[in-house]
């Protein structure tokens, strides 16, 4: 059970009182008026008494009623009728208590009214009126007669027959007199005169003068006085009917329970289910007007002892000492003794008689009978003589003066003879009596029989047919058991005495046994939730649907989020509905709201019915305003927001840009390159720097985007917001009127102050026709989503002036979505609410306190500023290719228009493919000037000349666009005087080149453009633009550089030339081509039409082709190989070249009629735009791979400069192709260029870019990296500085017989490649070891000296004659001699092996 306030001892001994009647005259009922009080309730406050009479009895207390009101109100047999027929009137008052989970003060009050308004009964005495006051004011005229008028009157009410109710303890009931004196108004000497005469008549214990109101009530009315009578007298203000039905209207309780049952000690005003601040659960609100005046004037407290001081209370206090000690004990003893007396002799020879005659007839004992057994004697009386009454009647005295060991015996005693004369009603009274007896003595000397109640309950409820003694029975006993901690024998008691005939009394039983769960040492929390459902059902039942409602939501505490869905429906859909009964519209809403926010399992026609209440609550208690509709789910963090128009369609060939939508999913890698080519852009506007306010483009704003900053849109431009709605039930929802809710403060931004230029405007309350000068907004109409469906609704605002726009949210009609003709039921179903869209922003983790703690910034994604006219670019791609060939060249057409109504300015590009695109140098030829012109035109510039013939010329990458190593990521279109107009359109030709890989690449393309008029808070824009190219193969071109053998011509040329050209040097290249496309998209054959070379060092001099003049042809996977004849670049081609720093000589090979100006646009272009450049990287690591660190003296890094442009070749080849494709039975011609950068002698270049290997997972290193060591030459390198050849006849004729021995003369001739000194060493002994060498070549020897050292100088030319002696005829190789070198600088270094040259094969013939 709940908590109570008093112990079980108090509560019991509260609840058996002797009882006392008071007759008053009407001059002394005028007297206590004055303070507003009765004569008893006068009394009522001090009827406690702590201090012992005659007897240990202990605490004692004295009940007082006022029987006359009820025998002179009516004088019918209504005055017997209890108020426990009123008990559902009491409830209401009841429930005004504060507590609510540990405590029920409701159930205490209801007990305690219960127990003390039990009728009297025949078969017990606890009730009855032991004795009686007569009370007389001093002021009357002869109070002596006054008192024998009532004392008359008091025994004709015990003793005429006439009345049934009260009922007296005892013939002689005791009469005290009071003399009651006024001490404001009488005279105090006569009422002493009267007293004493008093006494002379009654005795000094039988009578007692009373002074009272010691002042007046208008004197000393401002001193506060105690009022001990209020907490007694609200109890009795419920005995009155009429002010029931008013106070139980006004009465209003907010079901306001949030704590969890468990937290008994903690009461809380939160509310239920919203968290308001209104008052507790049992709390009255007093905000509330009263229906009545007459209402109110009984809730205003009076006043009450206004003329009584302190003193006045100390002679009450006396009084009731004096009438307890003096008169109601002694005569309570005396009754005592002399029922003891007559029992004695009466039972003695009766019941001994009677004994004897059943030992002689029957036997021994009485066999006992089961309850079911015995017959129904419920009514069999005794007569009032009857010493069985006798008994239980001293049973009664004794347990009223607190004896309760002598009570137990005596109730013990009573109980077997009842027993024995199958009196059933009076036996079970004596059982009772008899375990709360026995509970109550002290000591305890015997355990509380439990087993006594039990059968006292049973009797009274299936043998008796009474409820209301096995009511108090239950509730003596489940207080006991409380006591005893016995909390489940408690719970199965109370839950045993629920029935259907009282819905009232069930359910406080039910509550109570909840409470026993709950309290239990391990709480039952599930059977305490189920049983305050139970509880709350019968509530609901008796029409105390307050009570009911606390009780749901105290269970709803332990359902809710545990996973029991159904049952937290019910709780909910019985809390919506007993609110809205109890005009709570706000909690009825909250509580419906919980079912259908939450994936709840009912079925789909349940849905349907919780749904149509929700919405028939929001329509009956609608105010005007918008309420917070529940449904559709709607998930703010997934809003997005586009600002500016939506995309063009293609138009024909028209290829629209693909910009930015809200089609597009959000990509955070891609958004952040689309930020670095804008940076960079800006940077190269900014003359290299991004400014301090740089703010990024963001079109499309989402939950990943960067939200802290308010985005910006531009007047009369769409912003479109993307809302995602979900249904979580299994019916549809119908949602009409759909649009966008806003806030917006007109702002004039072209001042600098950015000042307001009106009030701040929102379409919450008006109409959103009417603002559509303002803002257009857009409504949808129908907007139905199905069951468990995510849906997207794109609603759009335009701006019509500039200002601060903030979105709150959406504004819709929600219904059922169901099929229903009747147009009043769909309007009724029909509720028009709002949802806000409340985002929360990204986590701070920027700071420490940031990190420490759990902070959110701003998410100003709805929150757009709308800045003033800027221009919009749309941009069209006219004949843009989808797919090409790696390396292959086509010309597009890209249209620029301007939709708006500013001029911009400023048209840049950015591309992270740079070299993908060109649109021309300045000096580069546009015709023809449309793409319908230019369609079956070459994308090269070509001029007839005939083959074979090479040009040269001179290019600056300056020319275009490229003014350092690193390839132009920004480009600037040129516009005519600089501006595009309102709806002008410019059209300008565009070079693709496919790239070298294949595959698919994305390609992204970032136009740039400004306003003439430059606006603080938009400085420019850009437009995006994404391409997918797929590439497939063409060619695969490797290349390689080597030293030419000879170091003369041996053509007919002059001496100065060769001299020249020994100086210079030459070498070979080798290109070879291989088609390595499978035949895809229709290729034929590819064909090779030209080899161009850049460099400004080296040029192209000759073609080696066996094939004559002829180009080379290649189909599918065929190979083919080029030859050609390097040589350095002339003097005066040198000094062209040397004059201007980034200069290239171009030279060019071709094979058809038609050469291609590959210094010009586009060939020239994607040349300099190629992802390699042929610049060799400043301060770059050798080619030669890792080596060991050395250093000498600072002159590391010039030795090794020196020795890598001994191998390095600073030479591009330039191969343009063609390739016949047949497509549709057509066959076209595709052109294209591949490039491949010679780098090093010896080492192969590749046009196709290596495959990167994956790289391998590296373990953090905490420490700083060792600098990496000094870079050396490699021995590679090394062998590079000399360069040698043998000068010899190819056969020589030798007369073997005549002369064996054959001398011919042999010139070695040494190059220095470097541009140093060089020391040399050349080792004529060395001989080869390889027999199958000796095998084939033979053997010879060099004659003379052996072993020469030499010294050249910088690219110095020295001629060794030697002479190689041979024995017999045949074929030698003379390219044995070994050469060495070392730079004379550099003594620490050993002298390296050159690299030998190609066999040098003599034939010798004997003649």
């Amino acid at each position: 059970m709940a908590q109570c306030v008093q112990s079980v001892q108090e509560y019991i001994q509260d609840s058996f009182v002797p009882m006392v009647a008071v007759l008053c005259s009407e001059d002394a009922e005028r007297v206590t008026r004055k303070n507003s009080l009765s004569f008893p309730e006068l009394l009522r406050p001090f009827c406690r008494l702590t201090s012992e009479g005659k007897r240990p009895s202990g605490q004692t207390t004295v009940h007082l009623q006022d029987c006359l009101s009820l025998l002179l109100s009516d004088r019918t047999v209504k005055a017997s009728v209890p108020w426990y027929s009123d008990w559902k009137e009491t409830l209401t008052q009841l429930s005004s208590s504060k507590y609510y989970t540990a405590t029920t003060p409701w159930f205490e009050t209801y007990r305690e009214n219960f127990l003390q308004s039990m009728p009297a009964s025949e078969h017990e005495f606890l009730n009855h009126y032991l004795a009686c006051m007569l009370v007389v004011s001093s002021c009357e005229a002869v109070p002596t007669e006054r008192f024998l008028k009532l004392s008359q009157e008091q025994h004709r009410i015990q003793h005429s027959g006439e009345y049934t109710h009260p009922k007296w303890f005892i013939p002689n009931t005791l009469k005290y007199y009071v003399l009651l004196h006024d001490i404001s108004e009488g005279d105090e000497q006569r009422a002493d005169s009267v007293y004493e005469d008093m006494k002379q008549r009654y005795g000094t214990q039988g009578c007692y003068l009373l002074k009272i109101n010691s002042r007046s009530g208008s004197t000393g009315a401002d001193e506060q006085m105690p009022d001990p009578w209020s907490q007694y007298l609200h109890k009795t203000s419920i005995h009155n009917p009429e002010l029931y039905e008013e106070s139980a209207v006004s009465n209003a309780v907010e079901n306001n329970i949030e704590t969890h049952p468990l937290q008994l000690d903690q009461p809380t005003d939160a509310g239920y289910p919203s968290n308001n601040a209104s008052q507790s659960v049992n709390n009255v609100d007093m905000t509330r007007p009263q229906k009545q005046a007459s209402v109110t004037s009984h809730t205003t407290p009076t006043p009450r002892g206004t003329c009584l001081t302190l003193n006045d209370h100390d002679h009450i206090r006396q009084f009731i000492q004096e009438f307890t000690f003096r008169g109601l004990l002694p005569h309570i003893e005396k009754n005592i003794r002399q029922l003891n007396d007559q029992l004695v002799s009466r039972k003695g020879l009766s019941r001994s008689l009677f004994s004897a005659t059943k030992k002689l007839f029957g036997g021994g004992k009485v066999p006992e009978k089961s309850i079911a057994e015995l017959k129904n004697t419920a009514g069999l009386l005794y007569p009032s003589e009857a010493p069985e009454l006798q008994i239980r009647k001293m049973a009664d005295l004794c347990f009223l003066v607190q004896h309760y060991e002598l009570a137990y015996n005596c109730y013990h005693t009573a109980k077997k003879d009842f027993l024995s004369d199958q009196a059933m009603l009076y036996a079970a009274g004596a059982l009772e009596m008899a375990a709360v007896a026995a509970f109550l003595q002290s000591g305890a000397p015997r355990p509380y029989p439990a087993h006594y109640m039990d059968t006292a309950i049973q009797t009274y409820r299936d043998v008796c047919k009474n409820m209301l003694l096995a009511e108090r029975c239950c509730l003596l006993s489940a207080e006991i058991l409380k006591s005893q901690t016995k909390y489940s024998d408690a719970a199965t008691l109370l839950i045993k005495m629920t029935s259907e005939d009282s819905d009232l009394r069930s359910a406080l039983l039910l509550e109570q046994a909840a409470h026993c769960f709950i309290n239990m040492r391990g709480p039952m929390v599930r059977k305490f939730a189920f049983h305050m459902i139970l509880a709350g059902h019968r509530f609901s039942k008796a029409g105390q649907k307050r009570h009911a409602l606390r009780c749901y939501c105290q269970a709803l505490q332990v359902y809710k989020g545990k996973g029991w869905a159904l049952a937290e429906d019910h709780i909910n859909f019985t809390i919506g509905r007993q609110s809205f009964t109890l005009r709570q519209p706000d909690n009825a809403v909250a509580a419906f709201r919980h079912i259908l926010i939450n994936d709840s399992k009912q079925s789909a026609v349940q849905q349907t019915a919780f749904l149509r209440e929700y919405l028939y609550v929001y329509k009956v208690t609608g105010d005007g305003s918008l309420p917070q509709l529940p449904l559709p789910c709607l998930h703010s963090s997934q809003t997005r927001v586009f600002c500016g128009h939506e995309r063009r369609l293609a138009e024909g060939e028209k290829q629209a840009a693909t910009h930015v939508s809200l089609d597009q999913e959000f990509d955070r890698d891609l958004s952040q390159l689309w930020r670095e080519l804008e940076e960079r852009v800006v940077a190269v506007v900014n003359r290299g720097a991004v400014p301090i306010t740089f703010q990024p483009s963001q079109c499309c704003l989402n939950s990943q985007t960067d939200n802290l900053r308010y985005p910006l849109a531009v007047v009369e431009e769409p912003i479109i917001v993307e809302v995602v709605f979900r249904n979580p039930l299994k019916v549809p929802l119908a949602l009409s009127a759909l649009c966008l809710l806003w806030k917006f403060t007109p702002k004039d931004f072209s001042d600098p102050q950015g000042s307001t230029a009106g009030e701040t405007i929102t379409n919450e309350k008006e109409a959103t026709m009417a603002l559509n000068g303002i803002i257009d907004t857009q409504v949808i109409p129908e907007f139905t989503i199905t069951p468990e469906e995510t849906k997207v609704a794109r609603l759009k605002l335009l701006p019509h002036k500039t200002g601060e726009l903030h979105v709150l949210g959406v504004v819709y009609n929600l219904d059922t979505g169901e099929v229903d003709n009747s147009s009043l039921a769909e309007d009724l179903m029909c509720v028009r609410g709002q949802q806000n869209l409340e985002i929360q922003g990204s986590r701070l983790n920027m700071t420490k306190e940031e990190k420490t703690s759990v902070t959110y910034g701003p998410d100003h994604r709805l929150d757009p500023i709308i800045t003033p006219p800027m221009p919009l670019l749309e941009v069209f791609f006219i004949n843009f290719p989808t797919g090409l060939l790696c390396g292959e060249i086509r010309k597009a057409w890209v249209e620029f228009v301007n939709m708006s109504a500013v001029p911009l300015t400023g048209l840049r590009v950015a591309s992270t493919h740079p070299e993908f695109f060109t649109f021309g140098s300045a000096a580069s030829d546009l015709t023809p000037v449309t793409p319908t012109a230019a369609e079956h035109c070459s994308a090269y510039k070509t001029v007839a000349m005939p083959p074979s013939v090479e040009t040269v010329s001179l290019v600056s990458p300056a020319a275009f666009g490229v003014t350092s190593g690193d390839r132009p990521v920004v480009a600037e279109i040129p516009l005519s005087q600089g501006v595009l107009g309102p709806g002008e359109a410019l059209q300008i030709p565009l070079w693709l080149r496919g790239p070298d890989r294949e595959g698919v690449h994305e390609i992204n393309f970032l136009f740039y453009y400004e306003s003439t008029e430059k606006t603080a808070k938009l400085s420019h824009r850009v437009l995006r633009h994404t391409a997918f190219i797929c590439a497939s193969r063409s060619l695969s071109i490797r290349a390689t550089a080597s030293r030419s053998n000879t170091l003369h011509s041996r053509e007919r040329e002059t001496e100065e030339r060769q001299e020249e050209e020994e100086k210079n040097g030459s070498m070979l290249v080798f290109v070879d081509v291989e088609n390595i496309n499978t035949s895809e998209a229709g290729v034929r054959e590819f064909h090779i039409v030209q080899v161009s070379s850049s460099s400004r060092q080296w040029r192209l001099h000759k073609c080696i082709n066996p094939v004559g003049d002829k180009d080379s042809k290649l189909a599918s996977r065929e190979r083919g190989k080029l030859c050609f004849k390097a040589t350095r670049c002339r003097t005066e081609e040198g000094g062209a070249s040397s004059s201007r720093a980034h200069t290239q000589i171009m030279h060019s090979m071709y094979f058809y009629a038609k050469f291609i100006v590959s210094s010009t646009t586009p060939c020239a272009d994607f040349f300099f735009r190629r992802g390699l450049p042929s610049e060799p990287r400043r301060g770059g690591v050798s080619t030669g791979g890792a080596s060991q660190m050395w250093r000498q003296s600072g002159t590391d890094d010039g030795v090794t400069n020196i020795v890598k442009k001994c191998s390095e070749v600073e030479l591009d080849i330039i191969v343009l192709w063609k390739a016949y494709v047949v497509e549709d039975n057509k066959q076209l011609i595709l052109e294209g260029q591949l490039h491949v950068a010679l780098q090093t002698i010896g080492k192969e270049a590749c046009s196709l870019s290596q495959k990167e290997e994956t790289q391998e997972m590296v373990l953090l290193k905490f420490k700083p990296d060792i600098p990496p060591p000094v870079s050396k030459p490699s021995l590679e390198q090394l062998s590079h500085l000399i360069k040698t050849c043998l000068h010899y006849p190819e056969s020589y004729d030798h007369p073997f017989p005549q002369k064996s021995l054959c001398m011919v003369p042999v010139t070695l001739t040494l190059s220095n490649c470097s541009l140093a000194q060089v020391d040399v060493i050349v080792d004529l002994r060395h001989k080869t070891t390889s027999p199958e060498s000796l095998e084939v070549h033979g053997s010879f020897s060099w004659l003379g000296q052996t072993q020469y050292k030499l010294q050249l100088q910088a690219q110095e030319v020295y001629r060794l004659s030697l002479k190689a002696c041979f024995f017999q005829a045949g074929v030698y190789n003379l390219g044995t001699p070994r050469v060495f070198a070392k730079l004379a600088q550099t003594s620490a270094m050993c002298e390296t092996s050159q690299q030998s040259a190609m066999p040098a094969l003599i034939i010798i013939n004997s003649v």
